[in-house]
């Protein structure tokens, strides 16, 4: 039997080290060939994706300044430079979340396999940030964490979690670590909630200081604004150009309908008129 007892004796210990957290710890990246992921932070792991959906950045029309701006400060911390954290706010659908991924599309065809890592951790899961962030520090690459329409639908976990990771902390953000965000408000909190923080604070005014503090932390503030409609035509020629598409001689008038239809002129707009053309073409259009 003294081999059974060595055997129990065996996986006692790998289950007490287990949860101790002394045993070996877990792979911070599922594949690192891969250049982009999507973290879970039920399983704390990193899964690769094969592709990401991401237009050539020259596509991408009406936001020239935003896009000069974050593609040198991409650039600079993909060349082992100093570089800020980035919040890109203001009007939906003009493109924010998909700049992002143009860039590092631009800086993977640059750069090739040394070029950062896409992760991107879901809105839900921000209160997980530190845990990714620990998992990235042990990585011998770059990556850029990037959070999609960033909210907090838990305020006391996950304010405190971003807060702390974007400058806080003893440890700071990790050198080979840049945080890009989107939000369609320029102070991250839902107004009720920068309300109720006014309200009901001993100190009104230094809560309300508190939730603006948190944009603040971002290096780089990037506005985004409703498209006019010169700006809205030219999206749509892009494509159309960039597609081989040859519609008729009234697209714009059609397009223009299109958007009244919808209420905006937005780069999301003009691309979804754009699939509906393709198809009534007979083609089909993706990134």
């Amino acid at each position: 039997m003294p081999n059974q007892d060595q055997a129990l004796i065996d996986a006692i210990n790998r289950l007490a080290d287990a949860v101790s957290g002394r045993g070996k710890a877990s792979p911070a990246l599922t594949d690192d060939t891969a250049n982009a992921f999507v973290y879970d932070a039920d399983s704390k792991n990193l899964r690769a994706v094969d592709r990401v959906a991401a237009p050539a950045i020259d596509l991408l029309m009406g936001i020239d300044r935003a896009k000069n701006t974050l593609l040198e400060n991409t650039k600079r911390f993909a060349n082992g430079f100093s570089a800020n954290n980035a919040l890109l706010w203001g009007a939906r659908g003009m493109g924010k979340s998909t700049l992002i991924k143009a860039i590092h599309r631009t800086i993977v065809e640059e750069k090739g396999a040394s070029a950062p890592a896409l992760v991107e951790i879901h809105r839900e899961d921000i209160s997980a940030l530190p845990a990714l962030l620990g998992k990235l520090r042990q990585a011998d690459r770059l990556f850029i964490v990037f959070c999609d329409d960033l909210s907090f639908n838990r305020p006391d976990q996950d304010f405190k979690a971003l807060k702390s990771v974007l400058e806080g902390g003893l440890e700071g953000r990790p050198e080979n670590v840049i945080f890009y965000a989107t939000s369609n408000r320029r102070h991250l909190l839902p107004r009720q909630m920068a309300d109720q923080e006014s309200a009901t604070g001993i100190h009104p005014n230094e809560a309300m200081d508190e939730t603006i503090a948190l944009s603040d932390r971002f290096g780089l503030w990037l506005g985004f604004h409703p498209a006019d409609q010169d700006e809205y035509l030219a999206m749509i020629e892009g494509y159309l150009k960039a597609f081989g598409l040859t519609p008729a001689d009234d697209w714009r008038h059609a397009a223009l309908e299109w958007s009244k239809t919808r209420g905006n002129r937005s780069g999301r707009t003009a691309w979804q008129f754009v699939t509906n053309l393709a198809g009534e073409l007979g083609a089909k259009v993706s990134f």
